[in-house]
């Protein structure tokens, strides 16, 4: 399995013949360069979305449309975009799992916000998620955008994820000391990704206090298209 950091809080997953974008952002992302936008969705099959702000969800549709695959998210807004948009989706919730195809992924609870705008003002779309995702007997937990929260606790038990991509950049999200506190307190993981930081001054620009804060942890601090090998 190869983690791609695109940027943000925006991720590719390749594991086995399946290419998942989790949160695509590209339209407008400061720390994705255009030149490398074809190569961060090639060979995408699934696009997996958290929540819908800006940053995470204003390239899903176009790419959907684009690139022919479906989008895998909460069911209320999946519906609405399958007859709204005519694409193909996957719609669950949480507590549920899908089958991607080799690739379980559950979706997990979190703690934000998920609102975009409209002409008409803003509007709800659906409510913020996480996920577990299991491959390659590997269970990665994609926390998406979220603060600590006490759910963490039975998500870390139950499902038992060995590594975390964890919201990291304070301000919208639990910061670097905060991501190290729920990750302790919580999880036992071998392997910690920060994202949701560097792409802009407001956010936390290092990941040190994560990395002093997780001894014995493999904290990676992802570089921009640069593969991560898990």
């Amino acid at each position: 399995m190869n983690i791609i950091w695109l940027g943000h809080g925006s991720f590719r997953i390749e594991t086995g013949d399946k290419v998942l974008l989790l949160d695509p952002w590209l339209t407008g992302n400061p720390v994705l360069p255009e030149d490398k936008h074809d190569a961060a969705i090639a060979g995408a099959s699934h696009i997996l979305l958290t929540h819908t702000h800006f940053d995470h969800v204003i390239d899903v549709l176009p790419l959907a449309k684009k690139l022919g695959v479906p989008v895998v998210g909460q069911y209320d807004l999946m519906g609405y975009w399958s007859e709204a948009e005519g694409i193909e989706t996957v719609g669950f919730n949480k507590g549920g799992t899908v089958d991607l195809g080799g690739v379980s992924l559950s979706m997990v609870p979190a703690s934000h916000s998920s609102t975009f705008s409209t002409p008409e003002g803003l509007r709800t779309g659906g409510s913020e998620v996480g996920f577990m995702l299991r491959a390659e007997g590997k269970t990665v937990y994609f926390s998406g955008d979220t603060d600590i929260m006490a759910d963490m606790e039975w998500m870390g038990d139950y499902y038992q994820p060995d590594i975390g991509v964890l919201s990291a950049g304070g301000h919208f999200t639990m910061d670097m000391k905060g991501t190290a506190y729920a990750a302790k307190r919580y999880f036992n993981f071998r392997t910690v990704i920060p994202c949701h930081y560097k792409t802009f001054p407001i956010l936390e620009q290092s990941a040190q206090d994560l990395i002093d804060g997780l001894p014995g942890v493999d904290v990676i601090e992802p570089v921009v298209m640069q593969k991560i090998p898990l």
